[in-house]
């Protein structure tokens, strides 16, 4: 019971820590306002309003049997109400009382006159609405009715507009302030939240200044410790990469040349394709070292990068089955290289291979298919790993060194997408890749 009530109230409550904390401070003050109100209303309002209506109510009454008991003072008890208590009254003789189109049931000063007029068994017509500072009261009097234009300020309190408004404003002003605060103090997490989605999708972010408060601050300057150390930890990695490759080309080339003078002619070309091999691992370590950061993003239309790189195959078993015009922002020639390995992949160990492009929720997806052996199921996650090679199903690139799918992942995921395996309907492998747009 309580985990399901947990779960209501989480999503009812807004997500962003803004809302959240303006609805903290929000809540108590609306509370204290409506109840404050109620309290005003209930205790001091409308007793007040009741009071004064039955006051005005009997002051009628009052008149009614003045009027009716003194035969030779008509007018001059007319007069006496009209200077005392500022009623303006009229006899309207022979004449019933118009009917009123519509009660307004929800004013307060409706019910109480209603109630009042009702408990003194009183035929009566009221229009509260028609004059702003007047009230028009009709009551049946023998043959005809007597219209009263009594004053509004006998039946309200002007006091209550002030309460209103006294009690209003400074809610306002209070939530007012506390939302320029609240901005002030939620800037800087969104600002460090910015800086590490960047970072997380392999832009270049400058140096990150904290600001805002201490636990804010802190955690701004741990960001930056740690973008530092990741940098530096991928500089490292590419320059002892680069390194390695660099002094082994050395040695392969004097090896080049001293197969030259090798006579046996298969025992040069068996070390020739040795040497080839190595080369090949040697530029795949490179093309692993390179590092996502250096290359800046730009807008691109996806759909020429994949007619690109198709044509650049040049090869009738590869088929784009749907694309969607779309512009990416992002690291072209990263996206390029990402595209380029799975569909190297696709084509090493299948016959036909087939690209989708489409938009979802948002979302850009390219599905790589092929028609090849695949991969179990229990190894996706295993062939993502650096140098890890594969040699159960898919074993003919023996010159492979398993950094195709590592490279690509790395890419896929440095723009802030994911990148998933799975059987696909042509009995091989289905890679689905899927970038934020």
């Amino acid at each position: 019971m309580f985990y399901g009530l947990s779960r209501l109230i989480k999503k009812i409550l807004p997500r962003q820590l803004f809302y959240r904390g303006l609805l903290i401070v929000a809540t108590p003050i609306i509370i204290l306002q409506v109840t404050i109100s109620i309290v005003f209303f209930d205790s001091l309002w409308i007793k007040t309003n009741k009071g004064m209506t039955k006051a005005l109510v009997n002051e009628v009454r009052t008149f009614i049997d003045a009027y009716d008991n003194d035969e030779n003072n008509k007018d001059y008890i007319i007069v006496m109400f009209k200077d005392y208590l500022k009623f303006n009254i009229k006899y309207e003789e022979n004449k019933s009382i118009p009917k009123i189109n519509s009660e307004r049931w929800f004013s307060p000063i409706d019910r109480s006159l209603r109630r009042e007029l009702k408990s003194q068994n009183l035929t009566y017509s009221f229009d509260t609405s028609s004059y702003v500072n007047l009230i028009d009261l009709k009551v049946k009097y023998k043959n005809g009715y007597f219209q009263f234009f009594i004053p509004r300020e006998r039946l309200t309190n002007s006091s209550v507009r002030l309460f209103a408004l006294w009690i209003t404003i400074p809610a306002f002003l209070v939530i007012g302030i506390a939302i320029i605060f609240l901005k002030n103090q939620t800037r800087p997490i969104i600002k460090l939240a910015e800086a590490s989605e960047r970072f997380g999708r392999g832009e270049n972010v400058e140096e990150y200044s904290p600001s805002g408060a201490l636990e804010i601050r802190k955690a701004g300057y741990e960001f930056e410790r740690m973008r530092k150390r990741i940098l530096k930890h991928l500089n490292q990695r590419s320059e002892m990469l680069s390194g390695i490759s660099h002094d082994l080309r050395t040695p392969l080339t004097r090896i080049k040349l001293q197969l030259e003078i090798i006579k046996d002619e298969n025992i040069k070309k068996k070390l020739s394709d040795d040497i080839d091999e190595m080369e090949k691992m040697l530029n795949e370590y490179l093309q692993f070292s390179k590092s996502n950061f250096t290359e800046k993003n730009e807008k691109f239309e996806i759909v020429d990068l994949i007619n690109l790189l198709v044509k650049k195959y040049n090869q009738k078993n590869i088929y784009i089955e749907k694309t969607e015009q779309t512009i990416f922002n992002g690291r072209k020639n990263l996206i390029q290289r990402c595209l380029s390995n799975l569909v190297d992949n696709a084509l090493k160990f299948g016959k036909n291979v087939k690209i989708y492009q489409f938009i979802s929720k948002k979302k850009l997806i390219i599905i790589i298919k092929d028609d090849g052996p695949g991969i179990p199921d229990t190894e996706f996650e295993n062939v993502f790993k650096p140098f890890y090679k594969l040699d159960k199903s898919r074993n003919k690139a023996k010159s492979s060194v398993g950094l195709g799918l590592s490279i690509a992942s790395d890419i896929i995921r440095s723009h802030g997408g994911e990148i998933e395996l799975g059987k696909s309907d042509m009995k091989g492998l289905e890679v689905r890749v899927s970038f934020p747009i």
